[in-house]
């Protein structure tokens, strides 16, 4: 599995260490991320004399730290090639897709393995879209010879502390309006668990700053309650890692809950929980599948989310013994 041969002295002849490089490809997001973390885990067992790169957004190397043996390779999407020369590469996993930009940037490594899904010029499973992102990339790797666990998620320990253990964190933001819960159904729950004795806090990025602003002052809580925008990426998990339960939409912050198997609120819009829903555990999925429009890029929320009432939350958390 692991090579060798005349292919594997021309790949050290580049590599000042004399390590082999492996190089995975998922420029995505945080989620995108702890999705493929079981694939990442058996790929780093399989091949554990390699060097480890993860190809994605520069953003993401305190998170990538907490899976643990990858380094970060700043990659802004599929827009430009990836920067690593042909032929240093050694293995190339294709975590991102099966279309031809993603199979295209990893054909360009002229890597001696390809790991992938079945292209014109490549054997591999056959893409089937109704898997979970979880079993997808386990069922790729499993394909190529790699043991892995679909519901091996676990995140190492931030190295950071937790600004405020013990809160309860409600995670008002997200990447696209088709999944924004409205503002005052946010206020509401987060006043009523201010009143059930929980310590309310609001995340996001600095871009959500101003939501989780307006939905405190709905919610006629202190603006110190306010985090979004203030969190460094691992000061974020630890705050997730320690909390007493995570409300949010299907973000980041529901991924990193389920890492941590922190109990957790999940509301749904246009994503299908069967494709991106947390593993068992103490995680409640809100949605209503049969309004679901699923335009992920949609302005406005999806029918299933803005199905899902203040009430609904309120009962999912009594239903995890947190009221």
């Amino acid at each position: 599995m692991n090579g060798g041969g005349a292919a594997q002295e021309a790949v050290d002849s580049f590599l000042p260490d004399g390590k082999p490089e492996l190089l995975v490809l998922r420029a995505l997001k945080l989620g995108d991320l702890l999705v493929a973390v079981p694939a990442l885990k058996g790929i780093r067992r399989a091949f554990p004399g390699h060097r480890l790169r993860y190809a994605a957004q520069g953003w993401l190397s305190e998170a990538l730290g907490l899976v643990g043996g990858y380094e970060l390779l700043p990659t802004h999407g599929l827009d430009e090639p990836l920067a690593m020369e042909p032929g240093v590469v050694d293995v190339a996993v294709n975590l991102h897709g099966s279309g031809p930009e993603s199979q295209g940037r990893i054909e360009a490594l002229k890597a001696r393995q390809v790991i992938g899904h079945r292209s014109p010029h490549r054997e591999g499973p056959p893409w089937r879209p109704e898997l979970h992102e979880r079993e997808r990339w386990v069922r790729l790797v499993q394909w190529h010879g790699i043991a892995a666990d679909p519901l091996d998620v676990h995140l190492d320990k931030p190295h950071v502390p937790s600004p405020i253990p013990g809160a309860t964190v409600l995670h008002v933001g997200a990447a696209y309006g088709s999944r924004l819960w409205p503002a005052e159904r946010f206020a509401a729950v987060a006043a009523a668990l201010a009143e059930a004795g929980h310590q309310v806090v609001f995340t996001g990025g600095q871009s959500e700053k101003d939501r989780a602003e307006g939905v405190c002052r709905l919610a006629g809580l202190p603006s110190e309650a306010v985090l979004a925008g203030v969190l460094g990426l691992g000061q974020f998990a630890a705050t997730i890692a320690s909390a007493r339960l995570v409300i949010s939409a299907d973000t980041g912050a529901a991924h990193l809950a389920s890492a941590y198997g922190t109990p957790s609120v999940v509301l749904f819009g246009p994503a299908p929980p069967e494709i991106w829903g947390p593993p068992p555990g103490p995680h409640v999925v809100l949605t209503r599948a049969e309004l679901r429009r699923g335009d992920t890029f949609a302005a406005q929320p999806d029918p299933a989310l803005l199905a899902v009432q203040v009430q609904d939350v309120m009962a999912a958390v009594r239903g995890l013994g947190l009221l």
